[in-house]
C-alpha cells in the first residue's frame, strides 16, 4: 500500500517557522523511489539540523548505497526545530524524511547515525514525534527498527534502552547485509516477530541488540559481567571494516543542500583510518587500519561529484589528510586539472609534522588564501609526548614561519585542556607558545599584520581508547585553568592583541563525557533530560547543565552512583568497562600498556612505517594496511576525454 505524504498538512505550517526551506526537500541528487517498488525502506537520520545533517558523508554515503539496490528504498530525515516541534505536536504531524515526505513510522528500519552523544536527546524527540514507543522493548512488527551507528555507537550503552540494534565501523557493506536479512525474513512471512529478526541480526555477529545482552553489577556500582541471554548470540560484537576504497566509491552524487549549511563545497575522503596513536582520539584508535584511496580512485570522484554538484570547492577528508602516501601528486594533480575552473581544495587542519608549503600552495592555487590551521593538542612538550602527539614547539615555530613567510597571515592553533596528567603550567605555555608564533611572523614577515588564534576544547575521555581509563578534569577545575591562560594571554601587552583565544567551558564535557563513559543507567538521565525538555545538547543556546545535573542526580541515585563517578573516576585495569563486549579490534592489554606509557611520557611510533606494535586490529579484524604509493598519475582532463 503507499504511504501517503504528509506534505499538505506541513506545508500550512512552514510560513510560521524559521528557515522553512530546510524542511522542503528536493535537493539537487536526492532520490525518491516508488514505495510500493520496494521491500526494504530505510529512514537514514542524523539526529541534528538540516543544516549540520546533510553535509554529513556516513548518512549521504549510506543514502546512495541503499538506493542503488533495486527494491530498497532510503530516505533522510533530520531533527527539527523546536519551533517546528511545537507545531508538529499541536497539529499531529508526524516525523517525516524531507524526500518524499514519509512518516518515519511507516518504514522498516530508523538508521540513526551518532558522530557525538549529545544527539540522544535528539533521538528521543524523533522517536516520541514519529508514533515509535521511547522503549525498545514496548515496540512491535509495527514499529521500524531502530538501529544506531556512527561513533557514539560503540558504546550505545546509555541508550541501551531506546535502540533495537548498534553496527559498529563502517555502514556499507553493514546496511546491505541487514537489507538481505530483513528482506529474506519479510519474504518467509515474518516468523517469530520481531524477535527472530534481532534473533537473525544478532547470530551474524556484527549487529549487537542490547535487549540480548544482561549487564550485571557489582555491589560497588561498577559491573560484574555483560551475559547474553539468548542462546546462538555472540560474547562479543565485531566492527565492520571496509577494505578497497577504490571499491566503494561513494557519495558519487553528493547532495547539494537547499538551504546554508556547514559546508559548502563537495567532500571525498582520501583514505579512512589513523595509526598516528594520538591516545586521547577515538576516531584515529576505531577506524584502523589506514586504507587509503587510490590517486586515481580520487581523481575520478572529485570529477564525477564536481559534474554532479557544481561546487566550486574540494575537501580531501581524513582523519590526517597530508599523511596520505600521494598527497603532494594528488593536490598537484587536481590543481592542474582545474586551474581554468578556480575549484579550490582544501584539508582539514594540518599535522604539524606533515605541512610544507608547497603543498599548502598547491591546496590554495584555484581558490582563496584563508588561515591555516594547526593542532598541536597540548601547550607544552611534556603533555605531548602523554598524549603522543609527537610535535616540537621547534617543529611548531619553523612550520608558521614558513606559512608566514610566504604569504600567510592567519593561522589557528588548537588545543585541549584537562588532559591525564596536565597542570596548570602545561596550559599556561600555550601563551608562550602563540607569543613565540607572533614575534617569528612579525620576524619574517616585517609587519604586525599578522595574526594567531588559539582555540581551545575540554577533554573528555572516550571508549577503544589509552585514556579510556583515565579521569576526567571536573568543569570547575577546567574553567580556572582556562581563565588562568586568558589572563595570561591578555597580560602581554606586546602580543596579546594579535592572539585570539576562543574557548569551550567544561560543562558541556561533563555530559559528553557522562555520556561517553556511560552504562545502561545513565539511559535513566537521557530520558529524564529528554522530558524537562532538553533537545540540541550541542548548540550552546540550548544547552542546559543545570538540567543535565539535577536530572542526573535524581536518576542515579537509585544506583548508587553519580556524575563524579562516571566522569572524574579513574578506572582500573580490571574493571570491566560497559563497552568491552563491543570489539573494535583494539587489544584491551594493549590499550592498558599504552595508557602506562602515557603516564610514563613515552611515545609510539607510527605503525605505516615502522614494525607493527601489536594492537590487535589487523589480526582480529582480518584486515590490513591499504597504502600507496601506487606510482599512477592524474590526467588532464583533456587526455582523459580524448
Amino acid at each position: 500500500m503507499p504511504v501517503e505524504s504528509v506534505f499538505p498538512r506541513l506545508e500550512a505550517l512552514l510560513p510560521h517557522v524559521q528557515k522553512p526551506i530546510q524542511y522542503v526537500g528536493g535537493e539537487l541528487n536526492s532520490t525518491v523511489k516508488d514505495w510500493d517498488a520496494c521491500d526494504v525502506r530505510w529512514a537514514l537520520m542524523y539526529p541534528d539540523a538540516y543544516e549540520v545533517g546533510l553535509p554529513n558523508q556516513g548518512v549521504m554515503i549510506l543514502y546512495e548505497v541503499l538506493n542503488e539496490r533495486e527494491g530498497v528504498l532510503a530516505e533522510r530525515t533530520y531533527s527539527v526545530w523546536p519551533d517546528m516541534e511545537r507545531l508538529m505536536r499541536e497539529h499531529g504531524v508526524p516525523q517525516f524524511t524531507v524526500d518524499a515526505h514519509r512518516p518515519v513510522g511507516a518504514f522498516d528500519v530508523l538508521g540513526v547515525s551518532f558522530s557525538t552523544e549529545l544527539g540522544y536527546t535528539n533521538l528521543l524527540a524523533a522517536l516520541d514525534l514519529a508514533g515509535i514507543p521511547l522503549a525498545a522493548a514496548d515496540r512491535t512488527e509495527e514499529h521500524p527498527l531502530v538501529i544506531a551507528g556512527g561513533h557514539a555507537a560503540f558504546n550505545p550503552e546509555p541508550i541501551a534502552a531506546f535502540v533495537d540494534c548498534a553496527v559498529i565501523g563502517d555502514g556499507e557493506q553493514a546496511v546491505l547485509e541487514i537489507t538481505e536479512l530483513i528482506r529474506v525474513w519479510k519474504q518467509e512471512g515474518r516468523p517469530g516477530g520481531r524477535e527472530e529478526l534481532l534473533l537473525r541480526l544478532a547470530r551474524t555477529g556484527g549487529v549487537y541488540v542490547p535487549g540480548f545482552y544482561d549487564v550485571e553489577y557489582l555491589p560497588d556500582g561498577r559491573i560484574s559481567r555483560v551475559v547474553p541471554n539468548r542462546s546462538g548470540v555472540p560474547w562479543r560484537v565485531a566492527k565492520h571494516t571496509v577494505m578497497d576504497l577504490d571499491e566503494w566509491p561513494y557519495p558519487k552524487k553528493p547532495l547539494v543542500p537547499l538551504a546554508e549549511s556547514v559546508h559548502e563545497r563537495m567532500s571525498v575522503e582520501i583514505f579512512r583510518g589513523c595509526t598516528r596513536g594520538c591516545r586521547f582520539c577515538q576516531a584515529g584508535m576505531i577506524t584502523r587500519p589506514v586504507r587509503e584511496r587510490s590517486i586515481t580512485g580520487i581523481g575520478e570522484m572529485v570529477e564525477q561529484g564536481l559534474k554532479a554538484t557544481g561546487f566550486e570547492e574540494v575537501g580531501l577528508l581524513s582523519l590526517s589528510s597530508a599523511d596520505h602516501s600521494e598527497i603532494a601528486e594528488v593536490a598537484r594533480g587536481l590543481a592542474d586539472r582545474y586551474e581554468d575552473d578556480k575549484v579550490g581544495l582544501s584539508l582539514p587542519s594540518t599535522r604539524v609534522d606533515a605541512f610544507n608549503v608547497d603543498l599548502a600552495n598547491e591546496l590554495t592555487r584555484n581558490g582563496r588564501r584563508s588561515g591555516l590551521t594547526f593542532a598541536p593538542e597540548g601547550g607544552s612538550e611534556r603533555i605531548r609526548k602523554v598524549i603522543n602527539k609527537m610535535v616540537s614547539e621547534e617543529d611548531l615555530i619553523r612550520t608558521v614561519a614558513t606559512a608566514y613567510g610566504n604569504g600567510w597571515r592567519q593561522v589557528k592553533l588548537y588545543f585541549m585542556c584537562g588532559l591525564p596528567t596536565e597542570t596548570d603550567e602545561d596550559v599556561l605555555q600555550i601563551a608562550e607558545m602563540a607569543t613565540k608564533v607572533i614575534a617569528k611572523g612579525r620576524e619574517v614577515t616585517g609587519s604586525n599584520d599578522i595574526r594567531c588564534t588559539v582555540s581551545i576544547g575540554g577533554f573528555v575521555p572516550k571508549p577503544h581508547t589509552p585514556f579510556q581509563w583515565a579521569p576526567q578534569l571536573s568543569a570547575e577545575e577546567t574553567d580556572a585553568r582556562l581563565e588562568k591562560l586568558r589572563d595570561a594571554i591578555r597580560a602581554d601587552r606586546r602580543y596579546g592583541r594579535s592572539i585570539g583565544f576562543r574557548y569551550h567551558d567544561g560543562k558541556p564535557g561533563i555530559v559528553e563525557g557522562l555520556l561517553s563513559r556511560g552504562d545502561r543507567r545513565v539511559g535513566d538521565v537521557v530520558r529524564a533530560v529528554y522530558e524537562a525538555g532538553g533537545r540540541f545538547d550541542g548548540w550552546r543556546e540550548f544547552f542546559s547543565y543545570k538540567q543535565w545535573m539535577e536530572c542526573a542526580e535524581h536518576a542515579l541515585a537509585a544506583h548508587g552512583v553519580d556524575v563524579d563517578w562516571y566522569t572524574t573516576r579513574e578506572r582500573g585495569h580490571e574493571e570491566v568497562l560497559p563497552w568491552d563486549h563491543l570489539d573494535s579490534g583494539l587489544d584491551k592489554d594493549w590499550l592498558w600498556e599504552d595508557w602506562q606509557d602515557a603516564l610514563d611520557e613515552q611515545e609510539v611510533e607510527d605503525c605505516r612505517w615502522n614494525p607493527c606494535f601489536d594492537c590487535g586490529v589487523c589480526p582480529a579484524m582480518d584486515t590490513e594496511i591499504q597504502i600507496g604509493p601506487t606510482g599512477r598519475k592524474l590526467l588532464p582532463l583533456a587526455v582523459r576525454k580524448s
